[in-house]
């Protein structure tokens, strides 16, 4: 498989369109003049979402979330600029516990224009390996950040949902609810999901398409305690500034991803069901910092830093209990990490580097490429 591809910069060769091909090693290499150029693979959001399957990426982030409990190594916090209103600039560095790894996400989130009231995510993760120090790959961050958040939650799920939960509902009806309903379906078989949105017309046509997709009975509905009460496990996904998701609306044994808040600021649960649940986090540092809905309650004097009982990853692998009983409601804070980013990265490079994929093989060039 190969493709055009056109190399931006102020000469004029570079704007010259490439048949690519690959050289075996993952990077694409330049031929000036008798001068070298080597350049790392950068896959774009297509190849991302080509090759960064769901059911491989939950397989990455659960391995790399139990080495992040056991490391000793102290992760750097994400750090976050406000660059306007509702207008963010993240860095994320860190390592990949278990492995020589390393690497970053430059990632802004931005409102989308081509949708009204919603923010999207654009910038880089980059992938370094820890032999050379060189960096192994790029891709498109609002890719890897869109699948690997729900493969996130699928393993967080996993192990807090009830064995028997088979009704999601999901608070939102963006992109992330669509990689939260992909990555449900790969660990519960669901019998039925619901979706409520702020707006009752997209939540409408995103039921439709995910129905579509699918095959799943997927429908929106208009009343959130509904789609709360119907639920074995409810996905938070909004960029709601207040509560969208009451206490009093969740029966007991629901599982629960709260996703949508990333810094401290915006929430999307109440106080009463954050000191109601079993309260688990992907980084106890993090959510301590900036877990918003945690930070409120803690800041009322409803719960201490003692209520989160623990990280995702200590409950995988057998450290701390998670469901201790059915009837128990439980709450996945998911901020985020640059572990996760940095295993699906590796993912990627590892896929690429067996050959199961044209599309990252496709970005190899070679000097004769200029002839």
């Amino acid at each position: 498989m190969e493709r055009d591809v056109t190399l931006a910069g102020s000469a004029a060769i570079w704007n010259r369109p490439l048949r690519p091909r690959t050289d075996g090693n993952g990077r694409v290499r330049l031929l000036f003049g008798g001068g070298k150029v080597t350049v790392p693979l950068y896959l774009d959001r297509d190849d991302v979402c080509s090759l960064l399957d769901m059911p491989g990426c939950i397989a990455a982030v659960r391995r790399a979330m139990i080495a992040l409990a056991i490391d000793e190594i102290e992760q750097p916090l994400r750090q976050i600029v406000e660059m306007g209103p509702s207008e963010l600039f993240a860095t994320m560095a860190g390592t990949l516990p278990g492995t020589r790894s390393f690497g970053a996400k430059l990632v802004t989130v931005f409102g989308d224009p081509d949708r009204a009231g919603r923010s999207r995510h654009a910038g880089l993760a980059i992938l370094f390996e820890g032999e050379s120090g060189g960096v192994s790959l790029i891709a498109d961050a609002g890719a890897v950040t869109e699948i690997r958040t729900g493969a996130a939650s699928a393993v967080a799920t996993d192990a807090l949902a009830r064995p028997d939960a088979r009704t999601l509902s999901l608070f939102g009806c963006g992109v992330q609810a669509r990689a939260h309903l992909r990555a449900m379906a790969e660990i519960r078989p669901l019998d039925s999901v619901f979706v409520w949105g702020r707006s009752g017309a997209a939540a409408e046509a995103f039921a439709s398409r995910m129905a579509d997709e699918t095959g799943l009975n997927v429908r929106a509905v208009s009343d959130g305690a509904e789609a709360a009460g119907l639920a074995d496990i409810i996905c938070t996904v909004t960029g709601a500034e207040t509560p969208v998701l009451f206490s009093e609306w969740v029966r007991p044994g629901t599982h629960i991803n709260v996703v949508g808040s990333s810094y401290a600021g915006p929430t999307e649960i109440d106080s009463s069901l954050v000191v109601r649940s079993r309260y688990f986090v992907d980084s106890r540092r993090a959510v301590e910092a900036a877990g918003a809905e945690f930070i409120i309650a803690r800041g009322a004097g409803l719960v201490t830093d003692a209520h989160i009982l623990g990280e995702i990853g200590a409950v995988l692998s057998g450290t701390i209990p998670g469901r201790i009983a059915s009837a128990d409601v439980t709450i996945y804070k998911s901020l985020g990490h640059v572990a996760q980013d940095l295993a699906a990265l590796e993912y990627l490079r590892h896929r690429g580097g067996k050959g199961p994929s044209d599309a990252v093989q496709a970005v190899a060039v070679t000097g004769k490429d200029f002839a």
